[in-house]
């Protein structure tokens, strides 16, 4: 599937731009905001907080999963980060692996800029070959678990 036949509701990608502008950025100045939409519909965002001590920091979709894991949802349906530049940012290693945690083959990622979407994935596309709770034989509980 070409990326310009694959839509975004344009709520999620509003919702990823609102959010990203609340990022604490104070040591690299890249503001990034994240939004979920979950199989059921709920959408969860998250911006990214950095720390003076690097490693704290909080990427948008890792603080993005926590509000929606804490919001009792399991199955991510799709996931939008905005960054600013001219540049295509993609997730990091590290949040590919915690979307994949949430996520199945058929899950979008949509990487986006101040100019709109600029590449959609699937999971299986930007994680090929990924391990998951399936390889360890462990299914997903919570509301949006079927």
């Amino acid at each position: 599937m070409a990326d310009d036949e694959r839509s975004i509701e344009p709520e999620l990608l509003a919702a990823a731009i609102e959010v990203q502008a609340n990022a604490h950025v104070p040591y690299s100045q890249f503001h990034v905001g994240a939004a979920i939409r979950t199989r059921t519909g709920r959408i969860f965002t998250s911006c990214n907080v950095e720390n003076a001590a690097y490693p704290q920091s909080v990427c948008a979709e890792a603080g993005a999963i926590s509000a929606m894991v804490s919001g009792g949802e399991r199955l991510i349906d799709a996931i939008v980060t905005v960054c600013e530049g001219d540049a295509l940012a993609t997730s990091c290693g590290g949040c590919r692996q915690k979307i994949r945690e949430f996520a199945d083959e058929h899950t979008m990622i949509y990487a986006a800029g101040p100019d709109g979407i600029r590449k959609a994935y699937t999971m299986a596309e930007l994680l090929p070959d990924s391990f998951g709770p399936d390889n360890l034989g462990v299914g997903r509980s919570g509301p949006s678990s079927s």
